[in-house]
């Protein structure tokens, strides 16, 4: 198994920039040529979105310094620039999906650009492209055409897309259809304009090195394939991908480690995955999660051994390997196992002026709001309200002064 290094360490300015330079220029070149997308929409286009001004207005205030911090290191440094502040629709997924004929509510994907271009935002990650079958376009957008129109709606508002949790192929070797399937959904993330392309799962659910092993070929040629296309392939991960690898000591009765090397399977998967063509999507919660539950692990010798995982100095030491966050808070829980519940961006005790300070980068990294429980089944209007409070608590982080 070939092992990789971060390519911010080994890559110079000047071998990256004209793969990264050819990237961009196509990137614009496919918005110039979808951005006249009138008869396209065929009249689904929705007017100018109001208010959307004085936004870009208040941001440009506060990226040099000036507004209300909301206490979060007032009068600092902005922590994550106007144009970096994204939600995953997932977020919001009770608003894409409702019926716009039974409620006055912003319903499927038009309007619900719509109102997040209210609230300030500039990007989107999307969760599929299923929506209502009453909204304009149809129930499912998961098409060339589909994809066309959530382009000029996405250019419409000012909004770009940054990535997508869709189709991985299960198969491996790729069979003909699944790899069909995959190039599919990478022409339709080319279309949409997306520089990312991934998964909400785990490379893999084992725990064993060599499954991990399995998984990084896996990916490294699906990598390949996405980065012929001018796409990312990134993996989004829970709390689980964050414990230790077994990979040594005894072997149990079906001849597998049972025994750790302390290493994490993720810092694993890392270390064997081509940093050219594998990427990740920290999910900032889960990853606080895991350093709640996974703290000791049995070494080789089977002495007990403690290492609290560190999620920033991860992304510090593999930075160029994440340019995709979820953006999620949390309360603490002494109850559910997980050591935290889920709330509103802003509103938990996730230290993320901290987080966002150690990383850096912050012209790279995409971070993206996410809050699994802002649906409501009996408060319609709550996800897109919280949708609003976290845009605001993101757009108040700022870098505390020495």
């Amino acid at each position: 198994m070939t092992l990789y290094s971060d390519p911010s360490r080994t890559e110079t300015a000047a071998s990256a920039a004209p793969d990264e330079g050819l990237r961009r220029s196509l990137g614009v070149a496919r918005r110039r040529f979808l951005s006249t997308c009138t008869a396209v929409a065929a009249g689904a286009v929705a007017a100018p979105v109001f208010g959307a001004g004085p936004a870009l207005a208040q941001d440009r205030d506060r990226d040099h310094g000036h507004g209300h911090g909301h206490g979060h290191g007032h009068g600092g440094h902005v922590l994550v620039p106007p144009h970096k502040r994204g939600i995953i629709l997932y977020t919001v997924r009770d608003a894409t999906g409702r019926d716009p004929l039974s409620t006055d509510l912003p319903s499927g994907f038009r309007e619900v650009f719509k109102q997040l271009a209210r609230h300030g935002y500039r990007q989107v990650e999307f969760a599929g492209y299923r929506q209502h079958a009453n909204a304009p376009g149809g129930a499912d957008l998961g098409t060339v055409a589909g994809a066309k129109l959530l382009r000029c709606w996405l250019d419409d508002y000012g909004l770009r897309a940054q990535g997508n949790h869709g189709f991985i192929p299960p198969s491996w070797p790729l069979t003909t259809a699944d790899l069909d399937t995959f190039k599919k959904q990478l022409e339709i993330a080319n279309i949409i304009g997306m520089d990312h392309m991934g998964t909400g799962g785990d490379p893999t659910g084992s725990s064993y090195r060599a499954d991990w092993d399995v998984a990084a070929d896996k990916w490294n040629a699906l990598g390949e394939i996405a980065r012929r296309e001018g796409i990312k392939l990134y993996t989004h991960n829970h709390d689980g991908a964050y414990g230790f690898l077994l990979d040594g000591g005894p072997l149990d009765d079906q001849g597998r480690p049972t025994r750790s090397s302390g290493i994490r399977k993720l810092e694993y998967f890392l270390k064997v995955t081509d940093p050219r063509v594998v990427w990740l999507e920290m999910d900032i919660f889960w990853a606080h999660v895991a350093q709640y539950k996974f703290h000791t692990y049995t070494a080789h010798d089977g002495s007990t051994r403690r290492n609290v995982f560190d999620p920033a100095g991860l992304v510090a030491r593999n930075n160029k390997r994440y340019p995709l966050f979820h953006a999620k808070d949390g309360v603490v829980s002494t109850t559910n196992g997980m050591g935290y519940e889920m709330v509103p961006f802003g509103t938990g005790v996730i230290d993320y002026t901290t987080f966002f300070s150690r990383v850096g980068e912050r012209n790279y990294h995409n971070p993206m709001v996410e809050d699994d429980n802002s649906p409501s089944a009996t408060d319609p209007a709550q996800s897109l309200r919280e949708a609003k409070i976290s845009y605001d608590n993101m757009a108040a982080l700022r870098k505390r002064r020495h």
